[in-house]
């Protein structure tokens, strides 16, 4: 383990999640294999998350076994993944009012499970296996609606909502503790080498729809309001808000992405 997590709240979310799910299989016995391969037959959570995942990215092509291996060795060589993992379920569980329960992500967030398979990729693209990187990001793509290219980096902390048509690009770069909402798109500008994609700082929140282009950076705390078309540095603490949007006020709250007011 790295100083993201201690074991304490991990083995908190696992009990949690084990636990929610045994009263879940009880109370829909339609449902009880599905609760029981995914949580309830599997040793620990990060088994857990290595099956969720690879059954959902798994195809004709590359069946899910073979995809559970690799994807088991790779949170083996990288547990700061899991740690990651156990963070971003903690933020859909704080900030997600119709988030109940630990189990209610890790089954059913198609943002949450895009995250994580992001994750994998990122990780194989620093290991330089560019092609399977490029395939499990098609499969993200294909199977949650979210595009998030291997290069881009980003922090823990992560939620994002409902997750349909987010596209973060190649040179992105995403603090820690970011809440994104779907439709959001952290897109490129020109053709040339270098950082063409935004830098957003800890704690943003970018809300429905907002599209944010070219190398700008985002500042610390700072709220994109929904629709907005963002082109030019967006000072720390400041709400922006139009196309192209203007600043017009402060946040209420120090750390938007941690209350969810997109007013």
């Amino acid at each position: 383990m790295t100083d993201l997590v201690n074991e304490d709240l991990l083995q908190h979310i696992w009990q949690s999640i084990y636990a929610e799910v045994e009263q879940q299989a009880l109370k829909e016995p339609m449902l009880a294999s599905l609760f029981h391969t995914t949580v309830l037959n599997q040793d620990n959570f990060t088994a857990a998350l290595a099956f969720q995942l690879s059954s959902k990215l798994s195809s004709g092509t590359v069946p899910g076994l073979i995809m559970n291996r690799e994807i088991q060795c790779v949170l083996a060589r990288s547990p700061d993944i899991v740690e990651c993992a156990c963070l971003d379920l903690e933020a859909c569980f704080q900030r997600d009012p119709a988030c109940d329960f630990y189990s209610t992500p890790f089954l059913y967030y198609k943002g949450y499970h895009a995250l994580q398979a992001y994750r994998i990729t990122h990780y194989l693209w620093q290991q330089q296996r560019y092609s399977l990187a490029y395939y499990l990001q098609n499969r993200i793509a294909s199977v949650f609606d979210v595009d998030i290219h291997p290069a881009a980096k980003l922090g823990h902390g992560i939620m994002i909502d409902h997750a349909t048509a987010v596209v973060i690009g190649e040179t992105s770069i995403i603090g820690n503790n970011v809440s994104l909402l779907h439709s959001v798109s952290l897109g490129g500008c020109g053709i040339g080498p270098g950082k063409r994609h935004p830098t957003i700082g800890d704690g943003v929140l970018v809300s429905t729809g907002a599209k944010i282009l070219g190398d700008v950076t985002v500042g610390v705390g700072a709220k994109i309001a929904a629709g907005s078309v963002v082109l030019g540095d967006v000072a720390a603490h400041t709400t922006v808000a139009g196309v192209p949007a203007r600043a017009i006020g402060k946040p209420v709250d120090l750390h938007p992405s941690l209350h969810m007011n997109q007013l």
